[in-house]
């Protein structure tokens, strides 16, 4: 990808994108994207597919007034980006007002594009990724006890980002993503269980090597042999940090914009008020250089910034976009299209939590959708081990883990260290005071 052509390519389709629509008495804002990428699987030593990809894409909202039309395409024809203003256009037309639409107020818009180094693009030629995952295959079918593969994949992608707006800002940066993943299937006697692990990052020299991956995924299939069931009860339990970030994924949900003024949030009035223990804080950090979901403008055209969403348990900001903070009478925290890089505080190591809970249950598996996010009440299918005296003594399979978001929020007795920063969500294992788990 010639990256200087992209960027130039994409900030002049926007900008006469938006010259058509101001020509026609609209406001409007753009959005375009450029990706490639390469992407090899193997399965059991033995090529399983290699993808070439090349996707790209362009929308645009027109305002009249405040009736709003929207179109998107995929052909990059300068004819097609006419066509796709004028349907926008025309939809306007047909629309019902929304006092509260419209570009976020002039001024508010970013003055500048924070160049967060996330563009470091990978040379990989097939047959070296090929090479790179059956590697990384290998690594884990050398473990006694794994026997066969759900395949290894090497990826790499590169691609442009554009947004422009009648304001004024016509702002492109280019980023790239790179990734190994592997799964194995561990077997004894007529038992099997499935274990995977992935890594991705911005610069390829991150990386683990990829033999750890394939061993780390095997490790996690032979540690789920010989899984039982417990009895049910309340019992003090640990998410492990490759799950726990859906539990701030749900707070996150409700305390969306969204959420909160279609009144389907649990949460829904309590900013300012404690919602989690005193030492709890939650915060974005949008402008990690070469982090996982950095990115310098919002999907509004906002520059994002740092913030805080829990302050010593206190839940201080909502999750808003121009539309949603205009909804609820605030202004927009520059979270249009969601929040980028999120951080809780720890207080202890994963071993000084398992210590810390005794026995009960830790989880490094969900499986379901059970969450409300209107009642807050939480219901998942889960796997892990059942600890005792801060040790883990086996694997359990096939149990449920419930409680109400509201109550597990305030129990939270403490954060680890061993971050997974693989995710727009970067925390490491949740000890929950008390939650029921239901087993045969």
């Amino acid at each position: 990808m010639d990256i200087d052509q992209e960027l130039k390519s994409l900030r002049d389709k926007i900008k006469t994108a938006l010259l058509l629509a101001e020509k026609s008495g609209a406001t409007a804002e753009v959005g375009a994207y450029q990706d490639q990428g390469l992407n090899v699987s193997v399965r059991n030593g033995e090529v399983d597919t290699v993808e070439f990809t090349r996707n790209h894409g362009f929308a645009i909202t027109v305002y009249r007034g405040k009736s709003k039309g929207s179109a998107s395409t995929s052909d990059f024809s300068d004819q097609a980006v006419r066509q796709t203003v004028q349907a926008a256009l025309d939809i306007a037309q047909f629309t019902a007002p929304d006092e509260f639409s419209g570009l976020a107020d002039a001024g508010q818009e970013a003055t500048e594009v924070l160049d967060l180094d996330l563009y470091h693009p990978w040379p990989l030629q097939p047959q070296q990724a090929i090479e790179i995952a059956q590697r990384c295959e290998a690594a884990g079918l050398a473990y006694e006890g794994i026997d066969k593969s759900d395949g290894a994949n090497v990826g790499t992608g590169d691609s442009v980002r554009a947004y422009g707006n009648s304001h004024g800002i016509v702002a492109a940066y280019p980023q790239s993503r790179h990734g190994v993943s592997c799964a194995l299937i561990a077997s004894r006697d007529h038992e099997m269980e499935r274990g995977g692990w992935s890594q991705s990052c911005r610069v390829v020299g991150s990386l683990p090597d990829v033999e750890s991956i394939g061993s780390k995924a095997a490790q996690r299939a032979l540690q789920r042999l010989g899984s039982q069931s417990v009895a049910t009860g309340e019992f003090p339990v640990m998410f492990a940090a490759e799950v726990a970030g859906g539990l701030i994924g749900h707070l996150i949900a409700a305390i969306s914009g969204g959420s909160l003024y279609r009144h389907a949030s649990f949460l829904e009035g309590q900013r300012g008020q404690p919602v989690f223990p005193s030492w709890m804080n939650v915060y974005e950090l949008p402008h990690l250089r070469q982090g996982a979901a950095s990115a310098p403008i919002d999907g509004d055209g906002l520059q994002t910034r740092e913030k805080y969403f829990i302050e010593n348990g206190r839940l201080i900001n909502y999750v808003l976009s121009t539309y949603s903070g205009r909804k609820l009478g605030l202004p927009s925290t520059a979270n249009a299209g969601g929040i980028r890089n999120l951080r809780c505080s720890a207080t202890h190591s994963r071993d000084e939590l398992l210590q810390k809970m005794g026995t009960g249950l830790l989880v490094t598996d969900l499986m379901g959708q059970g969450v409300n996010i209107v009642t807050g009440n939480y219901s998942r299918g889960a796997a892990g081990f059942w600890v005792e005296n801060g040790c883990i003594r086996h694997p359990v399979s096939e149990i449920t883990v419930a409680g109400n978001l509201q109550n597990m929020f305030r129990q939270f007795l403490g954060i680890g260290d061993d971050i997974d920063a693989r995710g727009n969500i970067q925390m490491g294992s949740v000890l929950v005071e008390s939650m029921t788990v239901a087993g045969k």
